[in-house]
């Protein structure tokens, strides 16, 4: 269904951080793309970073890469995991972007000598990008999530952008929903529901009325609780959403649909509600994934394990290929670090699978060398993600190739055998934020190799987050030794994919596959990774 005009859905958050601002849009996005209209979700972070490019991943989580090499929040990993379509540098705008634009523009001379100030000139920027989706992809509905909580400092500027756009565009064009959280006191009983009160009236000094509030909870809320909500929080009862908990974040779309969260966003916003919304692959995917018929149990080796959300894109991807292969996939995260000569075996000894995940830095290094050692010499299934197949190839070098020395230029410049070297377009950059190879690139893969019987196609695109590559001058030496090219890029003849003919299944691949696995189309990588791992 076209609509003549886009509408705009605003997700707010109150009382505390991480209650699922972006899973509740995504959910809703799902459910209104169900029913035939084009829909796409943008994040607005309040933070002055540019982009996380640079942020450490303890700081932020994983850095999500788009289709177009933006560097972005990890919530548009789950846009696109939901809704099935890929994201851009429009679906992301951080504090950073908004000033560095105004100042640039200041710098210019664009504002003719006047005072530069939040408002007009913050705010209309915000609102520009906010809009800029919808004038260039002609989407039916814009959803934008507000990073941050109400009543942070850093917000402010948006909500106020918000405010002013719901006066701009009237109230049938454009709609705040608020998700704030309902405690449950054990001592009383009692689900309590003063903060969200609390929320509320924050979110109205502010100039707006939320249209729809979301309230997590862990208990189901009766009656007379939404009742109480809706009278003290002037929203109308039918609006006022129950979120609980779920075993899965992709329950949720479900769980909003029960809860006719789409219904009551159309209806307010004048769009007829006409057939249900059509999910039944997403139905036979939960299925699936709740009744697995077996168990599968993956070693995923990196630096940052202490916080699992520095690899969500990894994690949810097993998730999506567990189900496919109708199995369990029990992810256990091994920091690298743990891992030398003396512990491999211990630490790895079960295990039916081994990733070893993406990173930068020399910390940890050795530790996923190791593991793909152990890997290779037990014919365990291995997938090395960006560093992991550096680490692969490296490890091959010393211990096949009898390269002793060898090594990656990134973490010692001096090692006669750079196996892994400095791309040369990257030779003399001095700046980081944003300057990798990022985003989609082509890569041809050749036939009678496990890529190949993955992808079942000899051209594919997978997206970059990196600096160094395979060094080609020892490509022959790998050749003819068992270690092969299978993924080239036809345009620079850059090495994408390598692997090891003779092994269970022993693949490296240059890119970020995880970035691609979406609910409805896992990864063929990861699905075969799971697979191979599954019949050890």
């Amino acid at each position: 269904m076209k609509l003549k005009q886009t509408k705009y859905i605003f997700v707010t958050g109150g009382v505390t951080s991480s209650l699922g601002k972006g899973i509740i849009s995504a959910s809703l996005a799902k459910l209104l793309q169900s029913r035939g209209f084009k829909v796409t979700i943008q994040k607005l972070d309040p933070y002055i970073n540019i982009d996380p490019g640079t942020l450490n991943p303890y700081e932020h989580g994983e850095c999500y890469v788009t289709e177009d090499g933006a560097e972005t929040d990890l919530d548009l990993g789950h846009y696109e995991r939901f809704i099935d379509l890929p994201t851009s540098k429009a679906n992301n705008v951080t504090t950073g972007k908004v000033y560095q634009s105004v100042i640039n523009k200041e710098r210019k001379g664009d504002y003719l000598g006047k005072t530069v100030q939040i408002i007009p000139h913050i705010t209309d920027e915000i609102k520009r990008r906010i809009r800029l989706l919808a004038e260039k992809n002609d989407y039916d509905i814009v959803i934008t999530e507000i990073g941050g909580t109400v009543g942070d400092i850093e917000s402010l500027p948006y909500i106020e952008s918000v405010r002013q756009l719901k006066w701009d565009l009237g109230s049938q064009n454009c709609l705040v929903i608020h998700l704030t959280l309902v405690p449950y006191l054990a001592a009383t009983g009692e689900l309590k529901t003063k903060p969200t009160q609390h929320s509320v009236k924050m979110l109205q000094e502010n100039g707006i009325q939320p249209d729809i509030l979301v309230l997590r909870t862990e208990r189901e809320l009766s009656e007379d609780l939404r009742a109480k909500v809706s009278l003290f929080c002037n929203v109308d009862k039918q609006s006022v959403i129950e979120s609980i908990n779920v075993s899965t974040i992709y329950e949720v779309p479900m769980v909003m649909k029960k809860e006719k969260l789409d219904v009551v966003t159309l209806t307010k916003l004048g769009i007829p509600v006409k057939e249900e919304p059509e999910l039944g692959p997403w139905k036979d995917f939960l299925n699936k994934l709740k009744s697995p018929s077996k168990d599968v149990k993956i070693g995923l080796i990196g630096k940052y394990v202490e916080l699992h959300d520095a690899y969500k894109s990894i994690s949810e991807s097993f998730i999506h290929a567990g189900a496919m292969n109708e199995c369990r996939v029990e992810l256990e995260y091994i920091h690298s670090e743990s891992i030398d000569k003396d512990s491999a075996e211990e630490k790895l000894r079960g295990l039916q699978g081994i990733l070893v995940a993406p990173g930068f830095g020399n910390r940890g290094l050795e530790g996923k060398i190791i593991a793909t050692k152990y890997a290779r010499e037990n014919n365990v299934p291995f997938l090395g993600i960006c560093l992991g197949m550096q680490c692969a190839v490296i490890e091959f070098a010393r211990n096949v190739l009898k390269l002793d020395d060898a090594d990656s230029s990134e973490m010692n410049p001096d090692t006669p055998f750079p196996v892994i070297d400095l791309m040369e377009e990257q030779k003399g950059l001095t700046k980081k934020g944003g300057t990798m190879r990022l985003g989609a690139y082509k890569c041809e893969v050749k036939e009678n190799s496990k890529s190949y019987d993955a992808y079942q196609t000899a051209m594919v695109s997978e997206r970059h987050r990196h600096r160094y590559e395979f060094n080609n001058e020892y490509l022959d030496k790998f050749e003819k030794n068992g270690m092969h090219a299978v993924g080239i890029n036809p345009d620079s003849e850059l090495v994408e994919i390598m692997e090891i003919p003779g092994h269970r299944w022993y693949v490296g691949v240059q890119f970020h596959p995880e970035y691609r696995s979406t609910v409805l189309h896992p990864h063929p990588l990861f699905s075969s990774f799971v697979k191979a791992a599954s019949e050890v």
